[in-house]
């Protein structure tokens, strides 16, 4: 099934990689997505989605097109529904939103109500094409606004969002049943989004602070204390590692330096992932180079958090054996 996919603006390449959970992309513009979706059930596991749509047909971003495409598209509604429309900013429609909307009205048949619908037909101008698609799933914003890490039981300044801590977890494609590890934990945010998926965590950390920290926070997780360098785990038993690298001065005292840490602990994350899976790494400066030697670099986006920080993503894959 072909799905339509809303995403969020708030990163112009990062919730594409998301879509790597349900399938193969077909087609992208900005805010939008044409996906090939093996995995219809992983939907609402989205984070940098808007909505997903059932998708019925795409054409040029006129008012004449699209009320051709409509015309030739047929569409009934066995239930009351409501059309509405999303411009993205850029795009070169010709018609308002309302026009779209009632365009949409008059040319699916079926009983037209905009206070209560039960089924909503949404179109999506970005660029130069429109992209209509039945909704099947709409993102609650509320989801992730409960779930803050100052309400912990035990909280430390700098951790992610769980939002953000979503979206590299759906990055990794790791799946319900399957086991994901990480090998920094901090306070456990990685591993705590991973058992409301269904996964098993597991988190290791060298700080003995930490470890109690996570254990407290995720209490159905193991954690250990341990080190990054040289983790007690056997080789290729994680379906998946996440992890945001460790920087500063704290780090310094622990390692010689840095790329010395960096250099250790890709060599033990690439040791103990199965082969043909992933490894999201969160670092605080670009070592693509570096993650290049132990596996293959899928992506790497940058996010800016403030004016000092600017947070690399890097999802690598390890090769399979004989492939």
């Amino acid at each position: 099934m072909h799905l339509l996919v809303e995403l969020a603006g708030d990163h112009p390449h990062l919730p594409f990689a998301e879509l790597d959970l349900l399938g193969t992309l077909v087609e992208r513009g900005t805010q939008v997505a044409v996906i090939d979706c093996k995995r219809q059930e992983e939907v609402s596991r989205l984070a940098l989605a808007h909505s997903a749509m059932e998708f019925l047909g795409s054409c040029p971003g006129r008012r004449e097109a699209f009320e051709r495409m409509l015309k030739d598209l047929s569409l009934t509604s066995s239930r009351p529904f409501a059309g509405r429309a999303k411009k993205v900013h850029g795009n070169t429609m010709d018609a308002t939103q309302a026009e779209l909307e009632r365009l949409i009205g008059s040319l699916v048949q079926g009983k037209v109500d905009l206070q209560n619908p039960q089924e909503e037909f949404r179109v999506i101008v970005s660029g130069s094409r429109c992209y209509l698609g039945r909704v099947l799933w709409r993102s609650d914003p509320r989801r992730f606004a409960g779930r803050r890490p100052g309400d912990r039981p035990f909280f430390h300044p700098g951790v992610m969002m769980p939002r953000m801590v979503r979206a590299l977890l759906n990055i990794s494609c790791v799946r319900r049943n399957e086991t994901i590890l990480d090998p920094f934990c901090g306070t456990g945010g990685m591993i705590m989004e991973a058992l409301l998926l269904g996964i098993s965590g597991v988190g290791s950390d060298i700080d003995p602070k930490m470890v109690l920290g996570s254990r407290m926070n995720a209490r159905d997780a193991a954690v250990l204390l341990a080190d990054g360098r040289e983790l007690p785990f056997r080789d290729e038993s994680f379906d998946a590692v996440v992890t945001d690298l460790p920087y500063g001065q704290s780090v310094a005292i622990r390692a010689r330096s840095l790329d010395s840490l960096y250099h250790a602990a890709l060599g033990e994350i690439t040791r103990v992932l199965r082969p043909g899976r992933r490894a999201v790494l969160v670092t605080h400066r670009d070592i693509r180079p570096l993650a290049d030697t132990y596996m293959t670099v899928e992506g790497c986006y940058s996010q800016r958090v403030h004016k000092s920080l600017t947070r690399h993503i890097l999802v690598l894959a390890k090769e399979v054996k004989g492939g």
